[in-house]
C-alpha cells in the first residue's frame, strides 16, 4: 500500500510555467506510463524490497501484520530459502513467507498474527538479493491501519480512482482444496490438484481497457484490473521448476498487453468451470520440498490454500 506526501505551494510564490517546460514535462510522463519504457534495462539483476501493506484487526482483538514485496525485474524470478537472505525479526525468522519471488509488485502476500497487547512492538522482514539488503518494518501505527476497501482500490478492483459502487459489501471468495495438504511425489510425475471456488458475484466481472482505448489512457498509473472469480495454482516455496497444466494466470502485475494477467490491457476472464471445480496438474522437474499455493480472487478480495509436496527421484 503506497503512501504519498502531498507538498503545498504558498499562494505567495506564483509558479510560472513556459510552453517548452509543459512540453517537456507532458513528454516525460508519456515515457513514464509507457509500458514498453518500464522494461528497459529491469529484466533482470535487480533486487527485491518487502513491503508492509498494514495491519487488520481481527473479531477476538488481536491484528495481522501484511506483508507484500516489489521484484524490480520483469522476467526475473528469484528464490530466497529463508535464512540470513529471507528473515523475520525479532524471534522466529520464519513465519510463513514466501522463499519464490515473481516480478514487479505482489501485494498482500502473508499475514503475520500478533497478539492484541502487541503494543508499540515491530516486526521487521529483511530481504537481500542482488548484494542489496532492504528491510520491511511492521507496526500498529494508526497510518497503516488496513481494511477490505483498501485492498480492494490498491488490487484496482474499483477501477480507477477507486470507488466503484459494486465492491460495496464484497466478500472474498471461498476456498477449498480436495485432497491431503501434504502429498509426496517424483519428479517427472504430474500431482492431480483440484480445488473448489465460488464467489458472491461482486465486484462484478469487467475486462480490462483494450490498450489504445481512452479508458486506457485515462487509467495509466492508477491502479486498475479485470474482475470477476479467477483461480490460480503457484509456487510459493521452492527453488526446482514446476509445469502447470492448463498454464495458470498470472499473480504478479503485469501490465504488458498479452501478459495473460489481470492487470494487462485487454485480458478478461475466464469463465469458470460450470460445477466450481479446477482440476490441475503439477508437475516437477527437480526433487525438493515444495510449497503450492492456490490462489481464488475476484480482482479486488482474495483466499488462499497451500499444499505441500516433497519431491523425490
Amino acid at each position: 500500500m503506497v503512501k504519498r506526501r502531498i507538498r503545498m505551494i504558498p499562494f505567495s510564490r506564483p509558479v510560472v510555467v513556459t510552453c517548452c517546460t509543459l512540453a517537456v514535462a507532458v513528454a516525460a510522463m508519456f515515457v513514464a506510463f509507457t509500458p514498453t519504457s518500464a522494461q528497459v534495462g529491469l529484466q533482470t539483476g535487480q533486487n527485491i524490497a518487502p513491503s508492509y501493506e498494514g495491519w487488520e484487526q481481527n473479531p477476538d482483538g488481536s491484528f495481522n501484520l501484511v506483508f507484500g514485496y516489489f521484484n524490480r525485474n520483469w522476467e526475473e524470478e528469484i528464490d530466497l530459502p529463508v535464512g540470513p537472505d529471507n528473515k523475520l525479526e525479532p524471534g522466529n525468522i520464519d513465519r510463513g513467507q514466501p522463499t519464490h519471488f515473481f516480478p514487479r509488485r505482489n501485494r498482500f502476500v502473508y499475514r503475520i498474527p500478533v497478539p492484541k497487547d502487541f503494543g508499540t512492538r515491530e516486526l521487521v522482514w529483511t530481504l537481500t538479493s542482488h548484494g542489496t539488503t532492504e528491510r520491511a518494518y511492521a507496526t500498529l501505527k494508526p497510518d497503516y491501519f488496513m481494511d477490505d476497501i483498501i485492498i480492494m482500490n490498491n488490487f484496482g478492483a474499483g477501477g480507477p480512482g477507486g470507488g466503484l459502487p459494486d465492491t460495496i459489501e464484497n466478500k472474498a471468495p471461498t476456498l477449498d482444496v480436495e485432497g491431503a495438504a501434504s502429498r509426496s511425489a517424483s519428479v517427472g510425475q504430474p500431482v492431480s490438484l483440484v480445488a473448489l471456488a465460488s464467489d458472491d458475484g461482486k465486484p462484478k466481472a469487467r475486462p480490462m481497457p483494450s490498450p489504445f482505448s481512452r479508458l486506457a489512457r485515462a487509467s495509466r498509473g492508477t491502479p486498475n484490473t479485470a474482475t470477476g472469480l479467477r483461480l490460480s495454482w503457484f509456487v510459493y516455496r521452492g527453488a526446482g521448476k514446476v509445469g502447470f497444466d492448463p498454464p495458470q494466470i498470472k499473480i504478479w502485475e503485469d501490465y504488458r498487453e498479452s501478459g495473460n494477467s489481470p492487470w494487462s490491457a485487454g485480458w478478461s476472464t475466464p469463465p469458470a468451470p460450470p460445477d466450481g471445480k479446477w482440476n490441475t496438474r503439477a508437475t516437477f522437474s527437480e526433487p525438493g520440498t515444495y510449497v503450492l499455493r492456490c490462489l481464488a480472487h475476484d480482482g479486488g478480495l482474495m483466499a488462499y490454500k497451500d499444499v505441500t509436496v516433497v519431491v523425490n527421484r
